[in-house]
This record gives structure tokens, sequence and C-alpha cells, in this order.
């Protein structure tokens, strides 16, 4: 008997996956500089590579793609000083250029590829909403039964994403990404640093929120846990800790 998963994507070549980061961007809540962060793109970079898949790196718009600050192990927050993924990932230039040079995502040949993971960072937050060619390869990558990905507030891309009926590819599924308790801690973390009058909100809408609005079944597994989640050939991960976790169901929905 088989052991192997029934929805799992059977492919006869190395599985290929595009990675997805927002383009750079100024957010209209804070007035901040905003992009992806790091780790979303490095930690399953590094655990796709390392099973031999072969990734590209692409933005809505082309280009060089900047992170959020706080997101790099070399800050002087020190908030991600732990993240020595990253840190090597950014000593390697070969590996720098990928980030400095995307594709655009209408470049993305869904036939060559056996997944899309779209990275979080602030910006997509802002940004996704006139993204509207990773809107349409995010729906072409599900409806042809390959598996979408999203990861923290990269999930935005699903309060844009339609299928081909019309429907909300989010509609019905259940999912996950970044938590309101999240956004609440996050929002009371600058508060107490005065870096933003009380009551000013970093992001100017939330996930869940969105998610449960447009007929989704949101979950998250709690303050910064790390968590991933699989309904059929959607994937989602709640937040930045949780790239491993996403990328481990990616990779056992990829059938390995």
């Amino acid at each position: 008997m088989s052991l192997k998963d029934p929805n799992a994507v059977s492919t006869d070549h190395p599985k290929r996956v595009a990675i997805v980061l927002s383009n750079p961007a100024i957010s209209t809540t804070t007035n901040w500089p905003v992009g992806f962060w790091w780790s979303e793109l490095t930690h399953p970079f590094f655990a796709l590579t390392e099973k031999g898949y072969e990734v590209e790196v692409f933005s809505p718009e082309g280009g060089k793609c900047e992170a959020d600050v706080m997101s790099s192990p070399h800050d002087p927050s020190d908030y991600s000083s732990s993240d020595l993924i990253s840190a090597g990932f950014m000593a390697m230039p070969k590996l720098m250029s990928l980030v400095e040079n995307t594709r655009k995502v209408s470049e993305i040949d869904v036939s060559r590829f056996d997944a899309i993971v779209v990275a979080g960072g602030q910006a997509p937050m802002f940004t996704f909403e006139r993204a509207f060619d990773l809107h349409a390869k995010f729906v072409e990558f599900y409806e042809a039964g390959k598996i979408a990905a999203a990861l923290c507030h990269g999930v935005a891309v699903l309060r844009y994403a339609k299928l081909s009926n019309g429907d909300y590819l989010a509609k019905d599924r259940t999912l996950t990404g970044f938590a309101n308790a999240e956004e609440d801690y996050a929002d009371n973390a600058v508060w107490s640093m005065s870096l933003l009058p009380r009551g000013t909100h970093i992001m100017p809408w939330r996930i869940g929120d969105e998610m449960k609005k447009i007929g989704a079944n949101y979950v998250q597994a709690g303050l910064w846990r790390g968590f991933a989640i699989r309904d059929g050939n959607l994937i989602t991960g709640q937040q930045n800790f949780s790239g491993s976790e996403t990328t481990e169901v990616l990779i056992r929905a990829l059938g390995e």
C-alpha cells in the first residue's frame, strides 16, 4: 500500500519553484520604506535548494527588491540577529544578484514550475492591490493543480486573487497568515518606542479580518508560533517565523 500523498504533484523533471518578492514601497500609514522579509525568501530558498529543487526569484515589477530593515541579521535592532541562514545568503554575491535582478511575475511560464511561493514583509500590504499579474499567475498555478503558497503578509495576494468563475480563490479554503494578535503586538511595540503616535496602525488592514470577509476559514496557532497549513493545493504560512514550516508542507505536497 502506498503512503504517498494522493494529492502530491508528480513530475519527471527536477522540481522548480518560483518565489515572488514584493517590490519596495513607502508605507501609507507610517511613511517608512517597506519591502520583503529576508527569512521568507532565504529559509524557503535554502530548504528547497537543499532538496535539489531549482528556484527562481520574481517580483511584480521586476528589478531590484529591498528588504524590511529589521529582517536583516545585520540591523542594529538585533531583531533578526540570530538568522544565520539570511546572513549566509546575504554574504554570497551570486545569491544577492537574485534579489537585485528579479524578473517580472508576468514572465513566469507556469508550465515550467511546480509551485509558486509568495513571500511576505510589509510591502505586500501596500503594493499587492495593483499587482494584477501576480493575482493572475497565482490563480493560474492554483487552477492548473499546482501548488500556490503564500507566507505571512504575502497572503495579501488572496484578498485580490479570483478564480475563473469570479469567486475568490480563498473562499471556503482553510488558511492562515499574519494574525491580529501579532499586528497588535507590533503596533504596541512601535507605540512604546514612540516611533508612531499611539493609535496609529502599522498595517492598513489585517489578513485575518479580510480573509474572513471573503469567506475563508482563517486559523492561526498563536503569537509568533511557526505554523503552516495546506488545503488542497493552497499552502499558507502564518508569519516570518513560519518559513521552514511552510516549506516542509510544500515539499511534502510535491511528493518528497
